[in-house]
């Protein structure tokens, strides 16, 4: 299986924009070579804006260059972009509803040796109550692809969350990403998995060691976070009765967090999830981190045989 990372994906997708449109700019806070920035800067250097290491001047200066019509693409990691930031993010961007992109790389714990610091695990939730603001978390380096071309029509602020690694390739050429709406792998019988990012290859590991077993699991990749597609969240509950979520992300305010709202909401269901659970990152390989916080394919198929479980006691 090919693979592909998602910030890869990103550079070509900004070069093939840029080729496209002559309004799209891009600007990178001294860390083009990591987030791939770098790509469009060798083809447009006149539309490439190096800020420097001042992630709250990138996200001001986006916001001017969108109030002049410009479409600016904004990167660095993910953990300054949401956090050195988030203010100018909310005043500058969310407030007045600018058209900016932002598009954070180095994600995640899978980021791997860089450690705790570098290791974003609050992005999406502190980018999801922002008024306005659309989130969007690609699963592989095509769904990427699609996400910057959908984000580039969208009116109004994005943030876009990709990642260091490579990925399996999952989507082919007749998949169509579309902002709002989630792609069902698997519908299932006795569970659903709703994951978002590298956490939907993960859980399609988990979906085959759990069909050795004779347990049906469906795979949704939910990869818009806000606004969540809650008609495929309802559908899946009423469908199985039992919920998990997967992400590379703290549980509290992430994609679990999302989903929870849904079902309390409008379909109550048992859930369970899967993600970081009120921790830091810590320095180590990717595969090793998976398992050391508990978001390996193994652990989601845990999680299902769990919520299982739970459905028959909400039954009983």
């Amino acid at each position: 299986m090919t693979k592909v990372a998602t910030r890869d994906a990103y550079g070509d997708a900004l070069v093939s924009l840029g080729k496209k449109r002559n309004d799209v700019v891009v600007l990178d806070a001294d860390l083009s070579g990591s987030t791939k920035t770098s790509k469009f800067a060798k083809a447009f250097p006149d539309r490439f804006f190096n800020i420097g290491i001042a992630e709250q001047d990138m996200v001001g200066t986006a916001a001017g260059l969108a109030v002049a019509g410009k479409l600016p693409f904004a990167s660095t990691f993910a953990v300054f972009a949401t956090g050195r930031a988030w203010e100018q993010v909310r005043q500058s961007v969310c407030y007045p509803n600018l058209n900016v992109k932002i598009v954070a790389s180095h994600s995640g714990i899978t980021v791997g040796e860089d450690g705790g610091s570098h290791q974003s695990v609050e992005d999406i939730a502190v980018m999801r109550v922002l008024p306005n603001m659309t989130v969007i978390v690609p699963a592989d380096g095509p769904e990427t692809l699609q996400a910057i071309e959908a984000v580039a029509e969208h009116k109004g602020p994005c943030y876009v969350r990709v990642g260091r690694n490579k990925v399996p390739t999952l989507f082919g050429e007749g998949y169509t990403f579309r902002i709002g709406k989630a792609h069902v792998f698997n519908e299932g019988r006795d569970a659903a998995i709703i994951a978002t990012g590298i956490m939907v290859a993960e859980a399609l590991k988990a979906r085959d060691l759990l069909s050795q077993e004779g347990i049906d699991a469906g795979v949704i990749n939910m990869s818009t976070i806000k606004p969540i597609d809650a008609d495929a969240v309802i559908s899946a509950a009423k469908r199985c009765g039992a919920i998990v979520t997967a992400e590379e992300h703290s549980i509290i305010g992430g994609l679990g967090s999302a989903v929870a709202e849904v079902l309390a909401e409008s379909a109550p269901t048992p859930l369970v999830r899967v993600g970081v659970k009120d921790a830091f990152g810590t320095s180590g390989d990717y595969e090793g981190l998976l398992k050391h916080y508990g978001i390996s394919a193994e652990n989601i198929a845990a999680a299902v045989k769990e919520v299982i479980q739970k459905k028959k006691s909400w039954k009983s």
